[in-house]
């Protein structure tokens, strides 16, 4: 077999039918489901949850209002029945659409040894391999672990907690928080150290804790030392009752060539820009290599492998890569990394305005917000976070235009879509144009 791609993750899935659009010979090798953990225990999961989640909002919104009278009966069993359901759909399209190019796929357990892929005890030899394996949820080693829920479990549970203790604190904890929070449990957050870190705007950080999940309590600079079936307990002593769920961090699959590829300390697969281990002919791509644990950057990395093992140079880049949360109002960010010295940064902030999906959170005030730092020697946007219905995509384009190094005065010809909640134009062109 001329490629072999274990894992069919964004990764794995993008990588190999890449390859097949080259003309390329490939076997894809999943172990569980095709679209690895995105579709089948991560964002797809959390979005699902999270259109429910809205759907309860505005319905207890329009009633405070007073122009309508319902109220909703949730079946969480039934929401985790049609979600399957969904991504058994969604699994067939996927596998079509990799068998289209004419890619072979096989379901089982490989093992790469030597110059061979084993699967289903069939050996497959081969002249380029991609690992593209992701991560799974790291557990810490704190006593009483084994009660504590993860990602994989969502969808496994029979009811919604009445209480639930989340451990940790980065993006996919406030989105689980913002999930079982709407559905009715009583939810605690405790972080290591700081809430949301990665934002890096405490004005944000303020109006998520405020605004978009009020309801949940949130501790900082916390450590567990202990976990019971029905409670977490902190290294000064205190209880916290409730369902463990643990959202602290992942870790990289990479012990299907532990002993054949060069890892990183943290365990992750070594590559450099061209997405090759230390073995020239051995590739990995998406969360197994560590960086940015996001599905459109495992997707870029898994093209980018594939490309340079059929023969097409390829450099992978990192810069500006835009960030979401998905919350009842999305919340997106981008912000380049290598700000000069001598930047003027200069920071302009906002209230979101009327538009699409938000028209009836005026008479209450919760609209949103956008702030966009810029630096004045150089006229560019250096930092954007906005909170929206439509950030993720405000902040996809925005972020192409930083990575292409555009000019603040490049904008005014920018035409917005109207009605929008997008409050970057209006920060750009009305303010500084």
């Amino acid at each position: 077999m001329k490629n072999i791609v274990i894992g069919s993750g964004p990764a794995g899935r993008l990588g190999s039918l890449e390859l097949g659009k080259l003309g390329e010979e490939v076997l894809l090798i999943e172990k569980n489901h095709i679209a690895g953990t995105c579709l089948n225990e991560g964002c797809m999961v959390i979005c699902a949850l999270t259109d429910i989640t809205k759907y309860i909002e505005t319905n207890n919104r329009f009633n405070a209002l007073g122009f309508v009278k319902s109220q909703l009966d949730i079946s969480y069993e039934k929401i985790t029945e049609k979600i399957i359901e969904t991504q058994k759909k969604l699994r067939k399209l996927n596998q079509m659409e990799n068998e289209s190019v004419g890619n072979t796929i096989i379901y089982g357990e490989a093992s790469v040894e030597g110059e061979n892929v084993i699967v289903n005890g069939e050996s497959f030899s081969y002249e380029k391999l991609l690992i593209a394996t992701g991560a799974r949820p790291f557990i810490p080693d704190i006593p009483g672990a084994e009660y504590g829920l993860t990602n994989k479990d969502i969808l496994k549970i029979d009811s919604i907690p009445k209480k639930l203790v989340i451990i940790g604190g980065g993006i996919i904890a406030c989105e689980i928080a913002n999930i079982y929070a709407k559905l009715g449990s009583e939810v605690t957050i405790l972080a290591r150290s700081g809430f949301l870190k990665d934002i890096n705007d405490s004005a944000i950080n303020k109006y998520i804790l405020e605004n978009l999940i009020p309801e949940v309590k949130v501790y900082e600079n916390v450590d567990v030392c202990k976990i019971t079936k029905n409670s977490v307990i902190t290294s000064t002593g205190e209880k916290f009752e409730g369902t463990a769920f643990f959202a602290t961090g992942r870790v990289a699959n990479s012990e299907i060539v532990k002993d054949v590829v060069e890892l990183n300390p943290n365990g992750t697969i070594k590559v450099n820009e061209f997405m090759q281990t230390s073995e020239e002919h051995i590739y990995a791509a998406g969360d197994v290599t560590g960086g940015y644990q996001l599905t459109p950057v495992a997707r870029k990395e898994g093209i980018c492998a594939t490309r340079n093992m059929a023969g097409y140079a390829n450099k992978i880049s990192y810069d500006d890569i835009p960030q979401a949360l998905t919350l009842n109002l999305e919340v997106s960010f981008v912000e380049d990394k290598n700000i000069p010295e001598n930047a003027e940064i200069v920071d302009i902030a906002i209230p979101g305005i009327a538009g699409p999906g938000i028209f009836w959170n005026i008479l209450t005030g919760d609209t949103g917000m956008a702030k966009i730092s810029f630096d004045a020697n150089e006229n560019k946007i250096k930092k954007i976070a906005t909170i929206s219905p439509s950030s993720g995509d405000d902040i996809a384009y925005l972020s192409y235009l930083m990575r292409e190094n555009y000019d603040l005065d490049d904008y005014a010809d920018f035409i917005e879509v109207h009605p929008s909640t997008d409050t970057n134009y209006k920060i750009i062109k009305n303010m500084w144009l």
